[in-house]
Order: structure tokens, then C-alpha cells, then sequence
């Protein structure tokens, strides 16, 4: 769920009622050194660098990061260097860093299973996460947003310490030419450990032919599937066939681009339902249906163990308790160029505001080929001049909006412009946001064990 709104401690709360919690490794890196520059309340973060097995990083990491007294009024966040197809060992080792102290955390105190989810379009950083999740024991993997038909493989050779590499999408390449990104686990040790225990692996997916395709024709193991509907939160699987849209804007889905469970389920391979599934009735449903369970995200997102800022949480839900929130799917927000769920209420902070284009994060930059044979990035987020100079088309960049620092404001970790201002937050969610007020039964706030419970409330009819 967006960058650490499904943090550390939801997935430890999670866990703890022995279902399996899920932490976001989106921007993980990011959300790592701005806790740290904001004082690492509590000591948790300093805790978790204790305990990875690569001093120098996190040595390194306290000494450029970590700041006891927090930053200053109105000073900016010290930025992270952008990632690319090839960054320094020490850049490398900041994300492993990261990756592991989350995982670490979040497995802390219990022995139900943790998850990590990617998103298999924020490629350069893939490796060195996975491995950073696997030295701190991650049991699952999950990845959406994509085709993660290679990331099977790769498991098996990080289990290993092994070199890996992924196909590293280029736009523009001479026929016949490919790209990579390459990770050797090898240069950051002396001796390699023991081996890794391999996490499982299963990609989101939002049609039957791609689950299909993964089943037979991944690079190795796929443990099973989560099986994602447009009424998921976040990004959504674009529909299928030509775009049509609905008098809000919103694309229109058919059931054309409903997945067939029974199919699902002739694979031979466990799956979980998501997408709406954040009521007891919905459990019982998949369960019928031949599903190992769900995958709930909006219930959770609001919990009081989940990473959203708290001003922005109680405002939710104060107004979601009402009925006076809108969930409405945009198709043009995201420079990724999937659809997104964007909540809309009255005191949202970003209404009326407004942030000069700059792209000084980085996640979702396309990688494409120079007229010289280099590789460039572009985002259609960043400045329009800029974009378009780099070959990009003007109409991609209409409407697009910075995930990267939407998505850390609105955990809370906003960076100050050199105006003063800080970056506006982008809620997303799902549409089961809009019925919460039956959920909160009166209540202000909930926690992730009150989640649960309601999901299994109606176990025993299943």
C-alpha cells in the first residue's frame, strides 16, 4: 500500500493475530533516511541497523543520515542520489539496508509469515531489495504493476548469494538489443553467509491469460497468485480493448476484465482474492470459490498501526463515517500510465495547492536510448520542457502528478520546496472506503487486530 502505508508496525500487528502481514517496499530507501533525519522516534530504525550484517553500511548510514534532534523547522530533507542502471556498491547497500531493517522489524516477536510487496515497474531497485528482504528472512514476495516473469529465478539465485539480473526495459533500443540490470551479492561480503531460505513468490495479476503465462513460463518458481479487481486500491490493470470512460472520467471496466477463479484454480496453485475483499462475506465467498484467503488493503490503510500521517487518517475517516469521501479512478495521475484510486474529501490538504514540476526522487522514470547510444531517464511528471527535450510527447505530461513526494507526504514525511511549501499527499484507496462507516460502528479508530477479527467473524460459515 503506497510507500510504508502498510509499514513495519501493521505488518507486525498483522502477523501477530497470525495472518500474514504485508510490508510496501515501494521508495523503501527513501522512508528510511527521512525517519532517521526526523530523530527515529522510539529508536526502532537504529534497532534494526543493529542487527544487518554489512557494518560499513550501516555505520555509514547513521553517520550521513541519522539526526538525534530530528531536522530543523522548515529544512529540507537530505535527498537520496536517483537511482540508475548502474549505482556505486555503497548505493546498493543503502537500499539492502533499508529493505532488511523493515523486514526485520516487521518479523519481530512472532513467527507468522511477512511479505514484501514491489512494484515490478520500479525496476532498478529491484535486486538489491529482494536481497536486503531475504537477508532479514522475508517469507513471501508479491509484485504487481507489471510482468515479474523473471523474478522467480532471481529468488533462487539471491537464496545462493548468487549474481542476478533482470531484463531492464529501454525505450528506443535497436532491434535485437537488450538491456540489463545486474547485481552481485558477492562484492558486499568477504565470506558469503549460509544460504538464504528462498521467500515465495506470488506476482499480482489481473487477468487469467497472465496468470496462465506465469504458471508455464516463468523464470522459476511461482508459489501462487493474487488475484487483483478494479476495485482495488492504488494502481489499477488498465481495461481491456478501447479505452472508454464513464461521465466522471473514469475508465469503464466490463467483464471482459473479470478473472474466471475456476481457472484460476485449474492451475493447481494457491491464490488470494483482492479487491474489494474487506468484508467477512467476501472471505467466505473467495474461500468458496477455491482462494487460500484475501488480500484486504483499504480496511488496513486506515488502521492506527498504518504508516498514513494521523492529521490526514482521522480526517478520512471523520468524513468517510459520514459518506463524504469520493474514491474516483484517474487515468491520467500516475506517470506510470496505470489508473489509480485518488480519495477525495473536503479537507483535503492538497486541494488549491499547487508545486513547481521536479523530478528529484526518481522511482518511476522510464529509461530510454539517446541518439548517441546512452541510456537517459524521463518521467512525464517532471518539467514539460525537460520531457519533451528528451524526445517524451507534451499530452503525456498533461495531468500527471509526483507520486514519488505525494506518496512520502502522505506518510507524513513531506519534503520542503525552496519555496517553504511542502509537497501535497495523494490519498489512494479503495472503493470499500466509501462503506467504512459501517465498519467504524461510531468509532474515531480502529487497529489492525479489530480488522481481522471482522474478517473472520463469519469463518465458522464457510
Amino acid at each position: 500500500m503506497g510507500a510504508a502505508v502498510s509499514n513495519w508496525r501493521l505488518a507486525n500487528a498483522v502477523a501477530r493475530t497470525g495472518q500474514m502481514g504485508v510490508v510496501s517496499g515501494t521508495g523503501i530507501d527513501t522512508v528510511f533516511v527521512r525517519r532517521l533525519q526526523d530523530g527515529d522516534r522510539g529508536g526502532h530504525m537504529r534497532r534494526g541497523i543493529e542487527q544487518f550484517p554489512i557494518r560499513r553500511a550501516a555505520d555509514e548510514a547513521i553517520r550521513r543520515y541519522y539526526r538525534p534532534e530530528g531536522r530543523a523547522p522548515g529544512e529540507p530533507y537530505t535527498m537520496l542520489p536517483m537511482y540508475r542502471q548502474v549505482v556505486s556498491p555503497a548505493r546498493q547497500e543503502l537500499t539492502m539496508l533499508a529493505t532488511f531493517v523493515e523486514v526485520f522489524l516487521a518479523k519481530e516477536g512472532h513467527d507468522a509469515p511477512v511479505g514484501i510487496n514491489l512494484l515490478t515497474k520500479v525496476q532498478m531497485l529491484a535486486l538489491p531489495t529482494l536481497y536486503g528482504a531475504m537477508l532479514a528472512g522475508v517469507d513471501y514476495v508479491l509484485m504487481g504493476a507489471g510482468i515479474p516473469r523473471e523474478i522467480g529465478g532471481v529468488l533462487d539465485l539471491l537464496a545462493g548469494h548468487q549474481p542476478a539480473r533482470l531484463r531492464f526495459d529501454v525505450e528506443g533500443l535497436p532491434s535485437g538489443a537488450v538491456e540489463y540490470l545486474e547485481f552481485d551479492p558477492g562484492i558486499h561480503w568477504e565470506t558469503p553467509p549460509a544460504p538464504l531460505a528462498r521467500p515465495k513468490f506470488l506476482p499480482i495479476v489481473a487477468s487469467n491469460s497472465l496468470a496462465k503465462m506465469l504458471a508455464r513460463k516463468a523464470t522459476g518458481q511461482v508459489d501462487g497468485f493474487v488475484i487483483e479487481g478494479p476495485t482495488a486500491g492504488g494502481h489499477n490493470a488498465p481495461p481491456r480493448g478501447e479505452p472508454r470512460f464513464n461521465e466522471r472520467g473514469e475508465p469503464i471496466y466490463s467483464e471482459n476484465d473479470k478473472v474466471d477463479l475456476a481457472k484460476i484454480k485449474e492451475l493447481g496453485l494457491p491464490f488470494w482474492v483482492a479487491g474489494g475483499t474487506g468484508h467477512p462475506e467476501r472471505l467466505i465467498e473467495a474461500r468458496k470459490d477455491g482462494a487460500a484467503g484475501v488480500q484486504v488493503g483499504t480496511l488496513f490503510a486506515f488502521c492506527d498501526e498504518s504508516g498514513l500521517a494521523e492529521p490526514i487518517k482521522r480526517s478520512v475517516l471523520a468524513h468517510a463515517a459520514r459518506g463524504e469521501v469520493d474514491v474516483r479512478t484517474k487515468p491520467r495521475v500516475s506517470p506510470t500510465g496505470f489508473p489509480i484510486k485518488v480519495v477525495e474529501w473536503a479537507e483535503n490538504p492538497a486541494v488549491g495547492a499547487t508545486r513547481e514540476r521536479i523530478c528529484d526522487m526518481g522511482y518511476l522514470r522510464v529509461a530510454f536510448m539517446t541518439a548517441d547510444g546512452k541510456v537517459d531517464y524521463r518521467c512525464p511528471s517532471e518539467p514539460e520542457a525537460a520531457y519533451v527535450k528528451k524526445g517524451g510527447k507534451l499530452e503525456d505530461t498533461i495531468d500527471r502528478q509526483c507520486l514519488c513526494n505525494a506518496l512520502l507526504s502522505v506518510i507524513g514525511h513531506p519534503q520542503i520546496n525552496p519555496n517553504g511549501t511542502e509537497e501535497p499527499p495523494i490519498v489512494t484507496s479503495g472503493d470499500d472506503l466509501a462503506t467504512i462507516g459501517g465498519f467504524l460502528g461510531g468509532r474515531t479508530s480502529y487497529t489492525a487486530a479489530d480488522v481481522v477479527a471482522y474478517l473472520l467473524s463469519g469463518r465458522c460459515e464457510a
